[in-house]
C-alpha cells in the first residue's frame, strides 16, 4: 500500500516564487493541482483535483497566473518557479521556459545543460534534474493577464 504524502500547499505551491518587475504592479497567483483520470459521461478524462493527499507517482500541474493592474507596461518581467524537492519536473512547461539544474545559478534549454555525477563525470541533464524554471515575459501591457504552467511528478 502506498504511503500518503501530506503536502501543505506551501510545499507544492511555488511559494518561493520570485518575480522581478522593472515597472508596474504585477499580481501573481500560484496554485497546484493533481491530475487524475476519471470517467466523465462514460469517457476517460483528465480532471484536476486539490492536492490532498498526494502519492508517489501522482502527476501535478503547477500554475502561476499573472496580471498587470498598473497603468504602464512591464517590460522584461521575470517569473521564477523553484521545483519542490519532493517533485520531479516532468519535462512539460509553458512556452518560453528556461530551466536550471543548479538551483537557479544557470539557465537554458534542458538539451543544452549538463550535471556532474557523484563520481565527477558530466552527463546530459534530464527532466528530473531540473530545480527551477524561469520565464522572461517581454512585455505585459496594462490590463493584460496570462498563465504559466509546468508539470511535475511526486517522488
Amino acid at each position: 500500500m502506498k504511503k500518503s504524502l501530506r503536502f501543505c500547499l506551501l510545499a507544492c505551491t511555488p511559494a518561493a516564487l520570485i518575480a522581478a518587475a522593472p515597472t508596474g504592479p504585477i499580481q501573481l497567483t500560484s496554485s497546484v493541482m493533481v491530475e487524475k483520470i476519471a470517467m466523465v459521461n462514460g469517457h476517460e478524462q483528465t480532471v484536476l483535483k486539490a492536492p490532498k493527499p498526494v502519492f508517489p507517482g501522482d502527476h501535478l500541474l503547477f500554475q502561476t497566473d499573472y496580471k498587470n493592474t498598473g497603468a504602464k507596461a512591464a517590460d522584461h518581467f521575470v517569473v521564477t518557479n523553484p521545483v519542490p524537492a519532493s517533485v520531479a519536473y516532468a519535462g512539460e512547461s509553458s512556452a518560453g521556459a528556461e530551466v536550471s539544474v543548479d538551483g537557479g545559478k544557470h539557465y537554458g534549454q534542458l538539451t543544452t545543460l549538463s550535471v556532474t555525477t557523484a563520481n565527477g563525470q558530466s552527463r546530459p541533464a534530464r527532466p528530473e534534474d531540473v530545480t527551477t524554471l524561469r520565464w522572461t515575459l517581454a512585455t505585459i501591457a496594462p490590463g493584460t493577464s496570462g498563465t504559466l504552467k509546468y508539470r511535475g511528478i511526486v517522488k
